[in-house]
């Protein structure tokens, strides 16, 4: 399984854009895991191939998690796509993103040259999508967002999307070869996001092998880079990724 950056920051973030990632799983399906605002650009500066990605997967509603779909939408069918696109979430995923594109280019869903198809999740049980297993899990976000659980046959990966975790994310994690997840702070100051403090925490609770952190705050991450780092240098299992870091696990 391998995984690309697009973005790794917060709503907004200048430098590091809003956080999303690419993952190439071992039976090669293409997965989008969010897109923001700033993602579309980034993305297809990278793939000039309409046909390849296979799925999106949305983990909320707030705009710099799923506000570039219209624009993902509209450059596909730009570059003449013609395969089903599947786009997974949790209920009232096709009524939100449908009603960004409207807002967007409106009249324009109806001229896509391709389906778009919508599969909503619930959390605890399995869905089977593209050969691929996925199980959710509710976080402590502002809004109702899903944590997923991603299991390609070989390798497991866990992404949060925002908010804290809870002990259901634990028991989930705890399967994963390596969880990306939010760390808005240093500590829990926000009851609604996470931090750092919070993931070396779920690291120890769950005994994941490697976490990436993502989606710190602007201004903690520049003016706290000093004490992060030393964070870093003291725990191997952590990682920083910035845009374009690849990883494989």
């Amino acid at each position: 399984m391998k995984l690309s950056f697009l973005g790794v920051g917060e709503a907004c973030d200048p430098d590091h854009g809003n956080t999303s990632f690419q993952v190439v799983t071992a039976n090669g399906v293409h997965l989008l895991c969010d897109c923001g605002f700033t993602i579309p650009h980034t993305y297809f500066a990278a793939s000039r191939d309409g046909e390849q990605l296979d799925l999106v997967w949305i983990s909320h509603f707030h705009g710099d998690h799923f506000f570039g779909m219209p624009l993902l939408l509209l450059r596909l069918w730009e570059m003449g796509r013609r395969r089903p696109l599947t786009i997974c979430g949790q209920r009232g995923v096709g009524e939100q993103i449908m009603k960004a594109m409207e807002l967007a280019f409106s009249g324009f869903a109806e001229k896509l040259s391709f389906e778009v198809r919508f599969v909503e999740v619930d959390p605890g049980r399995p869905h089977t999508v593209a050969g691929l297993t996925m199980r959710t899990v509710e976080t402590v976000h502002g809004q109702r967002n899903l944590g997923l659980f991603l299991d390609d046959g070989e390798k497991k990966l866990y992404y949060s999307g925002d908010g804290r975790p809870t002990t259901e994310v634990v028991d989930l994690v705890r399967h994963s070869d390596l969880a990306v997840h939010e760390a808005f702070k240093l500590n829990d100051e926000f009851s609604y996001h996470g931090s750092i403090t919070g993931c070396l925490q779920l690291a120890e609770k769950s005994g994941v092998r490697s976490l990436a952190l993502v989606h710190l705050e602007r201004n903690f991450r520049r003016d706290e880079s000093q004490t992060i780092n030393t964070i870093l240098q003291r725990n191997s299992h952590l990682i920083l990724p910035v845009r374009g870091t690849e990883l494989e696990i």
